[in-house]
């Protein structure tokens, strides 16, 4: 008799609880695969919305991480155990880690304040960091990356950019050049205008509205300083501020304008 109630609790036991292992287990595969189907579906809908391509890979994270979490409290809720507890712990566990990150978590912040606000875009030419200078090739939730002109990656925490001045240098789609050449005071300056602006025609890049222009900006102490903006498209900057910087030269040498550099007169007295 007992053993017939032994082997009758056994089976009950193992109906049950085989069910429930069960249970959790389909639960577990059918939740990762619907964590999978309503990110791709979300990352979709998103490109089709044309929301900002940095965002993107972040919010489709944090939906992915966001189901998973709720599959696998529900798995756990299946066997009974409290999922209050979880959360708890969940909590204790945030907070020990927070503490422990604090600087961690101040890039954190920079990066969520970044994409929300969206100061630059991937693709855009700036200026962040104090001073580090080059296209954005990816903002991370921690740290944003660049790609500078000699072909560098540069990684600049995300708390260092929101810390300090950060200028778009591409962000209105077109850009003045500032250049500034200096010219000796014996030197013709209407010659000299004539010769940057005549370049400047030259330049493939260069737009004609807003039109070029050449002013004397300082009267130096060993040049007269001639300056010059010309605008471009944000992607034609480098382009065009190398051009002018060579074709200029050269054009002031077959015109014979001199370019001054810092000189001293020694007078000895016997």
């Amino acid at each position: 008799m007992k053993d017939l109630i032994n082997s009758e609790n056994i089976s009950v036991l193992l109906t049950d609880y085989g069910l429930k292992v069960l249970g959790a287990i389909l639960t577990l595969i059918i939740g990762f695969w619907l964590a999978g189907v309503i990110t791709r579906i979300a990352r979709k809908m998103m490109i089709k919305r044309e929301v900002d391509e940095s965002v993107v890979p972040f919010l489709s994270s944090l939906i992915s991480v966001a189901i998973k979490v709720m599959v696998l409290l529900s798995a756990a809720a299946m066997f009974g155990i409290e999922t209050t507890s979880f959360v708890a712990i969940i909590g204790a566990l945030a907070f020990a880690v927070g503490m422990a990150l604090q600087g961690s978590l101040g890039h954190f912040a920079s990066g969520i304040l970044l994409l929300t606000f969206k100061p630059y875009k991937v693709g855009d030419l700036v200026e962040i960091g104090g001073g580090k200078t080059g296209v954005v090739e990816e903002i991370q939730i921690f740290n944003t990356v660049l790609s500078t002109l000699d072909n560098k990656r540069v990684i600049v925490p995300n708390g260092v950019v929101t810390n300090n001045v950060i200028t778009n240098i591409s962000g209105q789609g077109i850009i003045g050049v500032e250049l500034t050449f200096g010219i000796s005071y014996n030197d013709d300056i209407d010659k000299a205008k004539e010769i940057i602006l005549m370049v400047g025609k030259q330049c493939e890049y260069i737009l004609d509205e807003p039109a070029q222009g050449v002013v004397v900006a300082e009267l130096g102490d060993n040049s007269v300083n001639l300056a010059t903006r010309p605008f471009v498209k944000s992607e034609h900057y480098w382009d065009t501020y190398f051009y002018m910087q060579e074709n200029v030269k050269k054009a002031f040498d077959r015109e014979n304008i001199s370019i001054p550099f810092p000189q001293m007169d020694v007078h000895i007295n016997k």
